[in-house]
């Protein structure tokens, strides 16, 4: 029984080297096909990545606890409230990451320049070095972080004309509506050109603290990490149940509309779609163009090999039928045909991602920079796939299926037309 299997896919490879030209064209199309629906979902992936590590990085975490109204920034209490319940609900986060957050309202001062900032962030440089070592910075850090040290984006460093080891003025309210101004030595300056790095700065954590007249251990948000970034919705339900009770926790929100119109005096678990809805809804815009495209692709290549493999079978006719007559069953003719399909369906794929390889090297080439905001989904302000192995394997599931279904009717129609219709050529 090997022997014979062997024989006959001896014989399907032959006869796909003999038929090579007459494949040619559906060759073309999958090759093409395959080269398109990889290079769509590929940059789709990656453009998702980014946004997701740009964002986590911004509001470092996959949940966040945040606080509003009387709880614009959280206490001891607070704080210890939530950490104990994070212990007592397993989910066990790889990081805890606690910021001070000044938004909007703080200036920096260098060389008679002065700029309005949107983000002032106090971190915990040793406990955050993980963020800081996937950023890429233009001016690296000079020495050891401190609490007098800032780092700045390199928009802001182009508009104050700063560098690193200069000594700039940073100031904000305080939590008593007064301006408190601070001195900082600029220990490094970070690429980032989004809508979330362009005016942005990152201070110690204790130094914005003092600056605002908060406690030294106070913060604005407290982020927990997790290996699975898709556990996090479901982690946040488990953190949620657990801290009923325990402190005055607001509902569960999915948007940033149902956060704006929620309660006020509350802390909020919120991930990261919430903070992106707006992109969110963006990306789900890209995902119908994405499946249109991908339903297009999937239709030519069943038009293709419907095509192809008709002309091949009624110019094949008379030799399968001299097959039969010499002995060979239709099993037989099914099994040498499918062959033929299957090798020639696994060397497009291989020359189709090949292809996407090369369209996305290309593609990271080109500057998005004219289109307003969209460095949050650039990596570098380039274009970078994600070949992800689920979405790869699909990808060649599901063209896999469409050839089958092209190619197994009129196989079977073939195989078991009757020997003298074979013989004399009639149409199949």
């Amino acid at each position: 029984m090997m022997e014979k299997l062997l024989m006959l896919f001896k014989l399907g490879i032959k006869y796909l080297y003999r038929y090579r030209r007459r494949y040619g064209f559906l060759f073309i199309a999958l090759v093409f096909c395959f080269a398109v629906v990889t290079f769509i979902t590929s940059t789709k992936d990656g453009m998702y990545k980014n946004v997701y590590y740009t964002a986590q990085s911004h509001y470092a975490g996959d949940i966040v606890a945040v606080g509003y109204g009387k709880y614009d920034h959280l206490q001891s209490a607070e704080i210890s409230a939530l950490l104990e319940a994070v212990k007592l609900s397993g989910i066990d986060p790889s990081y805890t990451i606690f910021r001070t957050a000044f938004f909007n309202s703080g200036v920096i001062y260098f060389d008679g320049n002065a700029l309005n900032l949107k983000y002032v962030i106090g971190c915990d440089w040793e406990n955050e070095s993980h963020l800081f070592s996937k950023m890429e910075f233009s001016a690296p850090v000079s020495s050891a972080l401190d609490d007098n040290g800032i780092i700045l984006s390199a928009p802001v460093a182009g508009r104050l004309g700063a560098a690193a080891g200069d000594s700039i003025i940073l100031e904000v309210n305080t939590v008593n509506r007064q301006k408190n101004t601070g001195r900082f030595i600029v220990k490094g300056i970070f690429n980032d050109a989004s809508i979330f790095g362009y005016y942005k700065v990152y201070v110690s954590r204790l130094s914005l603290n003092r600056l605002l007249l908060y406690n030294d251990d106070d913060c604005s948000t407290i982020g927990l990490f997790f290996e699975n970034h898709s556990s996090a919705e479901k982690n946040r339900r488990i953190l949620q149940e657990t801290l009923y009770g325990k402190l005055d926790i607001g509902p569960l929100v999915h948007d940033r509309d149902s956060l704006e119109k929620g309660e006020s005096n509350k802390v909020y678990l919120l991930t990261l779609p919430v903070f992106l809805s707006e992109v969110s809804d963006l990306l789900d815009a890209m995902n119908l163009i994405t499946y249109f495209l991908y339903g297009m692709m999937l239709v030519i290549i069943y038009a293709s090999a419907a095509v192809t493999y008709r002309l091949i079978l009624h110019e094949r006719a008379r030799e399968m039928g001299v097959m039969r007559a010499i002995g060979f069953y239709g099993g037989d003719l099914r099994m040498v045909l499918w062959t033929e399909a299957v090798i020639l369906g696994i060397i497009s794929l291989a020359a189709g991602f090949l292809l996407a390889v090369i369209l996305n090297i290309i593609a990271s080439f080109i500057s998005f920079s004219w289109f307003p905001s969209f460095e949050i989904f650039l990596k570098n302000g380039r274009l970078s796939p994600e070949y992800l192995p689920d979405t790869i394997f699909y990808n060649i599931i599901f063209t896999l299926i469409v050839l089958a279904a092209a190619v197994i009717i009129p196989s079977l129609r073939a195989s078991r037309k009757k020997l003298p219709s074979l013989l004399s050529g009639e149409p199949l």
